[in-house]
């Protein structure tokens, strides 16, 4: 019996002292934004603008503290992918003291309304490849019983909510949209009209109009580079979308679960497979990236501080 006992107990200790379960160390005690984009050339223009940097590296993935546009921020990669945003996002909540998470980066153009090189600040983000992979039959798609349907289907992929667990929420939730926080589009708005914005890439190509900045509607994100015409319109025609990336919706997700205030500015690099010839992310993805930079730098010049 005793060494029943002896084995039990030290069965419990090995479930509740091992080393991945220590409480994360927090490596900077002071509030800051967290401005982040999903790879390199998308950063470029607002680590340089960062003064006072100092680097922090974690699991890989460096973090850059520093003032930015006169807010102390955390500055770092998500990586491309769902998972890598989510992945990055949750460990700078973990590690920094973030009081708001602004993301800076390249999209496909959804809306016909848009084109290259524009910025659009969505007002909430869903995930479009949630989904269901229905069975084929003799009468058509078959979804199983259990699933709803709250979304036009794409042959055999049918669109669905995902369940999230939240801080102070009774049970998870299931929903689709995750917004964007309603005082940071506020200030997005009222800078929207008074930023410049590049017209043409380093390469000599220029835009065909004039680049704009637009604030609200929906943005999507799934795992997909999207360069097909037809899913574009889908997309487009199902879900109001004006922009889709990888990783948005999946940094909004984190946010909305833990209730910090989220916002993307996402410049357009290409159509989805909107254009009549090439895809254009080659050439212009370093003007899309810089323009949504220079807006994200005026967002913050007039983002009141501790908002």
């Amino acid at each position: 019996m005793r060494l029943r006992r002896l084995l039990l107990l030290f069965a419990l200790a090995c479930l509740v002292v091992p080393g991945a379960a220590r409480a994360a160390e927090t490596l900077d005690a002071t509030p800051r934004v967290a401005v982040m984009s999903a790879f390199a050339p998308e950063w470029t223009a607002l680590r340089a603008a960062m003064s006072e940097r100092k680097e922090h590296v974690v699991n890989g993935t460096t973090f850059v503290t520093g003032e930015l546009e006169g807010h102390d921020a955390v500055l770092f990669l998500s990586g491309i992918s769902m998972v890598n945003a989510a992945m990055t996002t949750q460990l700078a909540l973990d590690r920094f003291r973030v009081t708001r998470i602004v993301f800076s980066g390249i999209a496909g153009g959804v809306d016909p309304a848009f084109a290259v090189g524009d910025v659009v600040v969505p007002g909430q983000w869903g995930q479009y490849l949630e989904t269901v992979f229905a069975r084929e039959t003799t009468d058509g798609w078959q979804v199983p019983a259990f699933f709803e349907r709250p979304f036009p289907n794409y042959g055999m992929i049918f669109p669905q909510p995902v369940e999230v667990a939240r801080a102070g929420a009774a049970e998870p939730e299931e929903r689709f949209w995750f917004p964007a926080d309603a005082t940071m589009l506020a200030a997005a708005q009222g800078v929207a009209d008074e930023v410049e914005l590049a017209e043409c890439a380093a390469v000599g190509q220029c835009l065909e109009r004039p680049p704009r900045v637009t604030v609200g509607g929906n943005g999507v994100s799934g795992q997909a580079f999207v360069d097909n015409r037809a899913f574009r319109e889908f997309t487009f025609a199902t879900f109001q979308a004006r922009v889709l990336d990888m990783e948005s919706a999946a940094v909004a997700h984190v946010a909305y679960a833990n209730a910090v205030p989220f916002i993307a500015f996402r410049s357009l690099s290409d159509l989805a497979g909107g254009e009549s010839g090439e895809n254009q992310i080659r050439t212009f993805f370093q003007l899309a990236a810089d323009n949504a930079a220079t807006v994200v730098r005026a967002f913050l010049r007039a983002l009141p501080a501790g908002n």
